[in-house]
């Protein structure tokens, strides 16, 4: 090995740690050091507050945090928080708010809000002798011995829904599931959920090895493998969709609407049947739905991992957002499966995402389920509308422009030289290279 392993790495104190990996793996640069301390906040409480959102925290990491304006969503005007270090996403996202405000704006429908979770366990026992036990004897059990914990949640109208009994042995041996649905009602309910599954579990040993339903080589083959909620949440659920007139599609590149109606149905559908472009398109969704996660301090490898999921659902990844042009009517919708919260996690705790909530009006899990889905189709359409009228590369590349000058090194003088040499040019790496050594020439 090049490097010597370290015990107690989590024991240190901040500048212990910092000390030991400038010292170990960056030859003991001095350098390095300033760069971790110059991140650190001023204010020693909001530091360590933000250290101790999670473990061996030497700094902070900082993203742009920026605002998407105009958007008219069920009739209320926002104004998105967007945490996203990409270029041109919160300009795309923005442009598209703009572009729907005046036809009506950004419709939503909460389809439903199930959230899953499971126990799966293993156990050595006929399916038809299990089920009955499960429905004349350990349902009723499971609910009984979770009512404390579900109490709080049940007093604010959410709670366990539903349990059901899985057999899936067909595709492994011995394998069955505990299926238990959840409504969580403003919570994520990560931490509700696996404490109920994890009771769960207790139980489900608990009466078995009491029940006279099994054999003792039966109840000595049981076994609990793990209780964990799914962040699969195809029932938890939000539809958000624009439409208009045909004819208001009018658009500046120079096609028709009818042209732009038609370009834009087949690009959606090219990522319907062809997963290549399908990754491409849903990462595109994801850019606007992620950036108001992270913002309002949610888990956005969780909404990745399910909207995937949900892309694939039928065997095959498809495109999260649906167009038709029926009768006349332009119509682009998406079917968002997302699960959030804004009580508990850090909704509580992060002042930028105090901030978020604030700005979007304190909603509830419901409306910031609408909003992400609104985010997700204006930076898809955004994104569609680019690539069949201009290009995407024509308006991104103008908003990377600034993340090369600063390569380079540009002045303010510079750079306004550079905005105005590509008003009517597209920006190219190669192109911003040449200009540049032009202008240092002189």
């Amino acid at each position: 090995m090049n490097h010597k392993p370290i015990e107690g790495f989590s024991k240190l104190p901040k500048q212990g740690k910092i000390d030991w990996l400038v010292n170990e793996y960056l030859e003991g640069n001095q350098e390095y050091q300033n760069i971790l301390k110059q991140y650190w906040n001023e204010d020693a409480d909001l530091q360590k507050l933000h250290e101790e959102f999670s473990e061996n925290t030497i700094s902070n990491f900082y993203m742009p945090y920026g605002i998407a304006p105009n958007f008219l969503i069920d009739g209320k005007l926002l104004a998105l928080p967007m945490a996203v270090e990409e270029s041109s996403v919160v300009a795309a996202a923005s442009k598209a708010a703009k572009f729907w405000i005046d036809k009506g704006g950004f419709k939503t429908t909460i389809i439903n809000t199930e959230k899953l979770g499971h126990t799966h366990f293993m156990f050595s026992v006929e399916p038809h002798k299990l089920l009955h036990f499960f429905n004349f004897s350990l349902k009723k059990k499971l609910l009984e011995s979770t009512e404390e914990i579900t109490a709080n949640m049940r007093k604010r109208g959410g709670g366990i829904l539903n349990i059901s009994l899985v057999d899936k042995t067909a595709e492994m041996p011995n394998y069955y599931q505990l299926k238990a649905s959840f409504d969580t009602v403003d919570s994520m309910g990560a931490n509700f959920i696996n404490s109920c599954l994890e009771q769960f579990g207790k139980t489900l040993r608990q009466e078995v090895a009491t029940s006279e339903d099994f054999t003792q080589e039966e109840k000595n083959s049981l076994q609990i493998v793990m209780n964990i909620l799914s962040n699969f949440t195809p029932d938890c659920i939000v539809r958000a969709e624009v439409s208009c007139k045909m004819e208001d599609l009018k658009d500046d590149s120079g096609i028709s609407p009818e042209e732009f109606a038609a370009k834009f149905k087949q690009a959606v559908t090219i990522a319907e049947i062809e997963p290549y472009r399908a990754t491409t398109h849903n990462k595109g969704v994801m850019n606007g739905v992620d950036a108001v996660v992270i913002a309002t301090g949610n888990d956005f490898r969780a909404t990745e991992a399910c909207a995937h999921a949900y892309a694939a659902k039928d065997g095959q990844y498809r495109s999260l957002t649906h167009c038709t042009t029926d009768n006349g009517v332009f119509r682009f919708w998406i079917d968002l499966p997302i699960s959030v919260g804004v009580v508990g996690g850090l909704t509580n705790l992060h002042p930028l995402v105090k901030f978020s909530l604030a700005l979007l009006g304190k909603p509830s899990a419901q409306e910031l389920m609408s909003i992400l889905a609104v985010s997700g189709l204006a930076q898809n359409f955004a994104a569609l509308r680019s690539l069949v009228t201009t290009g995407i590369q024509k308006g991104h590349m103008k908003m990377h422009l600034l993340n090369i000058l600063n390569q380079l090194g540009a002045t303010e003088e510079e750079k306004q030289h550079f905005v105005t040499y590509f008003k009517d040019k597209t920006v190219s790496h190669h192109e911003v290279i040449n200009e540049f050594n032009r202008m240092r020439e002189k």
